[in-house]
């Protein structure tokens, strides 16, 4: 039974895995000299990095990032839907072959090839980008990349991009037993992976690690402070290197959570539009005297292999329950 599902898929693994290895020995060729910039200019390298490792960059982030996507649509999805809506699966079943048997051998081979595939993609990125990483994690100043705990680079990193695979993967396959139809199956798996992929960031990582808070003082000349919402919130910026912000609170000069007043708002409306830096830093200046100041929660870099770990075991238990799931729903199918 799995030597022919393999026949069924090989076709299908040798073109992803030809793609990732094409991209990792292209990596490998770039990869050397950019440590060796590293070596040499330590955390400055973030200011010399080429344009062409520039597009390096981004282009391995779209990749880690797309390979669990693209395994969900076109892999996990049809695997099982097309038999349903071809009707092969009742051959299978007529020969002497349990469908639960049948699911365990297609659900096994099909996510331990993702995730070899996602795995192997993400080692490459991660090591090629590790002098980068590296930098901004040791301060280097730069708006062009970003730390390895930001969510758009956190899941291009370490162990993670296995998990997300064989998740991706094992929904796709449940998504397609229950709808029977292909198309439909591919485009709702890459609605529901979408989804989660904004979720969790947003809800459940945060949370995966103990934080840490520091208190920011308002105060021209101190960390950069930003204001939104027509003055109405205010946004501190600490120098945490490689830390991910999570939430910000202004306090009161009693500490405890508080809202901006109207006077700093009040302050702020002037008739240059908007204020010149000196009115905005004397505006700085009053509300501090207020005793307000910023509270900051975020995730410092050392809790990166915390939260790798803590999601990847939080995508493989989801890709686990799936999986009985699948288990479950093929016994009633008719």
């Amino acid at each position: 039974m799995i030597w022919l599902t393999w026949r069924q898929f090989r076709a299908q693994a040798a073109v992803v895995f030809a793609a990732v290895a094409a991209f990792a020995a292209a990596l490998a060729v770039t990869g050397p000299q950019l440590a060796d910039l590293h070596r040499a200019a330590g955390s400055s390298l973030v200011d010399r990095v080429s344009s062409a490792d520039q597009a390096f960059y981004y282009t391995g982030l779209l990749v880690v990032l797309a390979v669990p996507a693209v395994i969900g649509m076109f892999w996990g999805a049809p695997l099982i839907s097309r038999e349903l809506e071809t009707g092969t699966h009742y051959l299978a079943w007529n020969q002497g072959v349990t469908r639960t048997r049948w699911l365990a051998a297609k659900l096994g081979l099909g996510a331990a090839v993702a995730m070899t595939v996602s795995g192997l993609a993400g080692l490459a990125v991660s090591w090629w980008s590790s002098p980068i990483d590296r930098a901004v994690d040791a301060g280097g100043a730069t708006d062009t990349y970003f730390p390895r705990l930001d969510p758009m680079v956190f899941a291009a990193r370490g162990v993670v991009p296995l998990a997300h695979a064989a998740f991706a993967f094992v929904l796709g396959v449940a998504l397609g037993l229950v709808i029977r139809r292909t198309l439909p199956a591919m485009a709702t798996t890459l609605a529901v992976y979408g989804a989660v992929q904004i979720a969790v960031p947003l809800w459940i990582r945060p949370h995966l690690a103990s934080p840490a808070r520091t208190t920011v003082p308002i105060e021209p000349g101190g960390a950069p402070i930003s204001v939104q919402e027509g003055a109405r919130q205010i946004v501190a910026h600490p120098e945490v290197s490689g830390a991910w912000e999570i939430s910000q609170q202004t306090l009161n000069a009693a500490g405890r959570p508080s809202t901006v007043p109207p006077s700093f708002a009040d302050c702020l409306h002037t008739e240059s539009d908007p204020p010149t830096l000196q009115q905005f830093e004397g505006c700085l200046a009053d509300l501090g005297a207020l005793g307000y100041r910023q509270q900051v929660t975020y995730q410092p870099a050392g809790n990166f292999w915390a939260l790798q770990w803590a999601e990847t075991g939080l995508y493989l238990g989801l890709a686990l329950a799936l999986a009985g799931f699948c288990a479950w729903w093929i016994r009633r199918l008719t």
